[in-house]
């Protein structure tokens, strides 16, 4: 049923997240012609979860969805996004016990156009990757960016 992975839980950590069945997000990347990679990243609303940080477009995973779905999902949902022009390349799971954000790694041939589609964006930028450990990041993806990055 679409809607029911919204809510919160907590993780064998002890910690607080959103996403009954787990969460998920996009990780979108260009590489230009001078070999240089670009990364779309969401900068996130106050009045969300770890809100003025920057982050991936992303959320709440529904119990009937795989994490690809999820993340393409929510990504349409906050992101103007043509989603026929990414390519979907692997999934990294981050497992906190009882609860789980799987990163899904995409990439795309040009640079898309993009804004925001809903008020929990403010704006998104692609950044190239070896800035992106410079800005306030989501706690969530500053742990995972090291593993993240081009990889």
């Amino acid at each position: 049923m679409r809607g029911d992975g919204n809510g919160w839980v907590v993780c064998a950590a002890g910690h607080r997240h959103w996403g009954r069945f787990g969460a998920a997000g996009l990780l979108l990347r260009h590489t230009d012609p001078a070999d240089r990679c670009w990364v779309l990243l969401q900068y996130r609303a106050p009045w969300s979860h770890h809100g003025d940080t920057w982050g991936l477009p992303g959320g709440a995973r529904d119990s009937h969805e795989s994490s690809v779905e999820a993340a393409l999902r929510e990504a349409a949902e906050e992101v103007t996004l043509d989603l026929s022009r990414i390519r979907v390349l692997r999934v990294r799971p981050d497992d906190h016990g009882g609860w789980s954000y799987d990163t899904v790694v995409a990439g795309t041939a040009i640079r898309l156009d993009v804004a925001p589609a809903n008020s929990e964006s403010l704006a998104l930028r692609w950044v190239p990757e070896p800035e992106v450990a410079a800005l306030r990041l989501h706690p969530g993806l500053a742990a995972t960016w090291p593993q993240l990055m081009s990889g």
